[in-house]
């Protein structure tokens, strides 16, 4: 309830910014593309290139599931070309926003095709961690900025295909590097529920999370679920366990010392980094999360 009167007051202040719906909305030579989240707009910026502007509505290192939208945000759809939503339930403020914003955008769905995962009665939205996804997903957002800017659909169609080719080549390269860590040892415990796709693509077992959830919405763990975890991480050998740079470390490293194992370096999971960091972009995110994953399973560089 609280949400939804939240982005009602988003609504009628984008309507104020923007002339109560009677002004045109600000154009601009460029066309802009608005994503929903930094993973998107990463995706976004290697296949539209210099054809247009991306943005971000969640910034890096932002969480996408507690994010709250602002009147800005609203003003920034109604000026978009291109908006670019994940779907499966990762932006669950987003369909409100959008349709209180008025944008007469092109909206795509990057998730589409993509076959999801359940974990538990939930929707596993974490797609973009099996990059054989993120190639679809690519292609999704390819096509539909195609249908937005027909015009550069050459440099489109170019564009996505480098990216692609390069995705191709950064699955083989988890495969290989995956392959060092002995099957029996391949083990993860993280914050929230964010590799299912990750595990499942690359041979993982998923001992426990954190928050027992896919979204960080969750709040902290009981007792029980605490102590059911912690007796799981002693039982099944684990070295490490994981955080995240979008979530608090506070409860994990509590489980760490209860555990008796050592918290790994941060990983980049629902959010990319900021710009120069390790991960700025998503390649970038996915080396660096696998480099580390590696490292703390194996205790080798």
């Amino acid at each position: 309830m609280q949400k939804s009167i939240q982005l009602l007051l988003v609504g009628l202040l984008i309507s104020l910014l923007t002339g109560c719906g009677n002004s045109a909305p600000v154009t601009s030579k460029t066309p802009t593309i608005i994503t929903t989240f930094s993973v998107l707009a990463d995706i976004a910026q290697q296949i539209a290139g210099d054809t247009a502007t991306v943005t971000s509505l969640v910034p890096p290192n932002g969480d996408a599931h507690v994010f709250e939208p602002t009147p800005a945000n609203g003003v920034a759809l109604v000026n978009a070309t291109t908006v670019i939503e994940l779907g499966l339930g990762f932006e669950p403020w987003f369909a409100d926003l959008y349709a209180s914003s008025g944008s007469k955008a092109t909206r795509i769905m990057a998730s589409t095709e993509v076959t999801p995962l359940n974990a538990g009665a939930e929707t596993d939205p974490h797609i973009w961690h099996d990059v054989t996804n993120v190639i679809i997903m690519a292609q999704n957002i390819r096509d539909g900025l195609i249908t937005a800017m027909p015009s550069k659909k050459d440099t489109l169609t170019a564009n996505a295909a480098a990216y692609i080719a390069q995705l191709q080549a950064l699955d083989r390269d988890i495969q290989t590097q995956i392959a060092s860590i002995p099957a029996s040892q391949r083990k993860l415990v993280t914050s929230h529920d964010t590799f299912g796709y990750f595990a499942a693509r690359y041979g993982f077992v998923i001992v426990g999370t954190g928050l027992g959830s896919v979204s960080t919405e969750s709040s902290d763990p009981d007792a029980t679920s605490l102590i059911r975890l912690i007796t799981a991480i002693k039982t099944s050998g684990v070295p490490a366990i994981f955080v995240e740079n979008m979530s608090n470390p506070k409860v994990m490293q509590q489980i760490a010392q209860e555990a008796g194992v050592t918290i790994a370096p941060p990983l980049y999971t629902d959010a990319l980094g900021e710009a120069n960091s390790s991960g700025a972009t998503y390649i970038e995110m996915m080396r660096y999360n696998v480099r580390t994953i590696v490292t703390a399973l194996t205790g080798t560089k």
